[in-house]
């Protein structure tokens, strides 16, 4: 009987592998596995038709072992790229203090920002760069520029400019120095009482310039707040963590971490504490991600904010950066994370052959009947919010849609995005000493003459989008000149109305002393 046993025992594991993929008859011992590795590295050493140093073929196969885990939050960095990911990750980088854009002809400056040495030099928006230390950028991606203008503060790097109306090149010379990109650009008052607060990224900054916003526009007599994540998508964690708890009471969850082999970690808010009492909106959208979700997410699900706008992006995933040898650095997907009332968000994407990511089951636009089939939790006071794909805002409020002929103007001009942005941005400085107020209302002279810039830039507009491209310039003229003459929560407060999503909740605002009679007030809007 022994006998018979064994093998019918035997058959049965045999069979059961086939069943399900043959796992345990495909799996090789993981000592042949590693002779596998040896032998490919030594063919390729010695039997590829071109030479590669040994440290280029470790370095290759690391990078491809990353490649195949199919994870696109997972990245080898080399230690260039190591370099600029720390630059981008903190608040501040020795370098000249511009934000480079990019279009079909080249690589043009987007934004300058101030107290810098770009700024200081009186570089202008919409100057495209010709060269940096004399040698040429033309073809050169505005990556690989923004990586050759960054340096060690003290150093010096030339760039030679182009700028329209200008017959020559202009070079200037700059002295890098520690430049402070802003997480909070501005801030500002709305309707008189609704403090309102764009957080654009999760740098190093980010909690103490929110502090100083809430504290001065406290000052204004702010009677609520209006914290704006839409766009940013994330940052520092612990910058999300800190800024969580400057909205939460003493020791409520913020996050949970789940990671392989760990206990889980547990994150909870401190005794700093700010706008107690205060209503709170947080806006969020489709690029809302990360470390933003991280705030959205126990803010709601504590009722602590009402969640305006449409759902974010849906990243529920920890990544841990670990330094390698020869200044190489691993990111590295090592747990998921998790809201107060126990909700994944997140929503699985992949990397496209353009490297773009792209969700494995789309459902951004999001109906009613997706949201509902979602997998539903409870917040504190019993509200349902939902997991399995981002966070969905309390109100849903969709961005206005463009007009058939606004869409066909905006393609259209795609090419032109560089030249248009120089003219705007040039005309705009001369302007702004005109304005006696905030206005979107252009002198017909003006108008006529921004076409007539753009004309001589070779921007042409067809006949058939004239009216409605008229229109848009000159208000994205208007804007540019409030924001230079006034700053930019006056032009901010005059295109309140165009804003959708802020409108609902700088209204729903005005009906709420606290924040349950915010969630009273959302609720009877519905």
């Amino acid at each position: 009987m022994k006998p018979r046993f064994r093998t019918a025992a035997t058959t049965t594991l045999l069979f059961v592998p086939i069943v399900a993929g043959g796992f345990l008859l495909q799996e090789p011992p993981a000592h042949a596995s590693a002779r596998l590795f040896d032998q490919v590295m030594s063919l390729v050493a010695s039997r590829y038709v071109d030479t590669l140093a040994a440290n280029d073929i470790y370095a290759k196969a690391a990078a491809g072992l990353v490649q195949q885990l199919r994870d696109p939050y997972s990245q080898l960095f080399s230690p260039q790229a190591s370099a600029d990911f720390t630059r981008g990750t903190g608040g501040r980088y020795g370098g000249t203090g511009m934000l480079l854009g990019e279009d079909g002809t080249g690589t043009y400056v987007a934004q300058v920002f101030p107290h810098t040495p770009a700024a200081d030099a009186g570089v202008q928006e919409g100057d495209r760069i010709a060269a940096i230390d004399g040698k040429s950028v033309v073809g050169v991606s505005s990556v690989d520029i923004a990586n050759r203008l960054r340096g060690d503060v003290g150093t010096k790097v030339e760039v030679t400019y182009n700028r329209p109306g200008v017959s020559g090149p202009i070079k200037l010379s700059f002295v890098r120095r520690e430049v402070h990109i802003p997480a909070v650009q501005y801030y500002t008052m709305l309707d008189g009482t609704v403090g309102y607060i764009p957080i654009q990224t999760f740098n190093e900054n980010v909690v103490e310039e929110v502090t100083e916003a809430v504290r001065k526009l406290s000052a204004q007599g702010a009677k609520g707040y209006v914290i704006d994540l839409r766009g940013n998508g994330g940052g520092i964690v612990d910058q999300a963590l800190q800024l969580s708890s400057l909205f939460l009471k003493d020791s409520q969850e913020i996050v949970s971490v789940r990671s392989r082999g760990q206990p889980d970690e547990v994150s909870r808010a401190g005794v700093q504490h700010m706008a107690v009492g205060v209503p709170l909106v947080v806006m969020t959208d489709g690029g809302t991600a990360s470390a933003s979700e991280i705030v959205a997410g126990a803010l709601q699900d504590h009722d602590r904010a009402l969640v305006v706008g449409t759902t974010s992006f849906g990243k529920g995933l920890v990544q841990s950066v670990y330094g390698l040898e020869g200044g190489y650095a691993l990111k590295l997907t090592t747990g998921k994370w998790y809201t107060p009332s126990g909700r994944s968000i997140h929503r699985d994407r992949v990397l496209n052959a353009q490297g773009q990511l792209v969700e494995v089951r789309p459902d951004s636009a999001e109906t009613d009947s997706e949201r509902l089939a979602r997998p539903k939790f409870r917040s504190d006071d019993g509200r349902i919010v939902y997991g399995g794909g981002g966070i969905t805002p309390d109100v849903v409020v969709r961005d206005d849609t463009l007009s058939t002929l606004e869409q066909g103007f905006f393609h259209a001009m795609a090419p032109s995005v560089g030249p248009i942005a120089r003219v705007l941005e040039s005309y705009s400085r001369t302007l702004k000493d005109s304005l006696t107020a905030p206005t979107l209302t252009l002198k017909p002279a003006w108008r006529a003459h921004l076409l007539d810039q753009l004309a001589r830039d070779s921007v042409v507009i067809a006949p058939r989008y004239r009216a409605v491209g008229d229109s848009i310039l000159a208000e994205q003229l208007a804007v540019r000149t409030v924001s230079k003459a006034f700053g930019d929560g006056a032009a901010k407060e005059l295109t309140l109305s165009q804003d959708r999503q802020l409108t609902t909740a700088v209204d729903l605002l005005r009906k709420a002393a606290s924040q349950k009679q915010l969630f009273a007030a959302a609720a009877r809007d519905k």
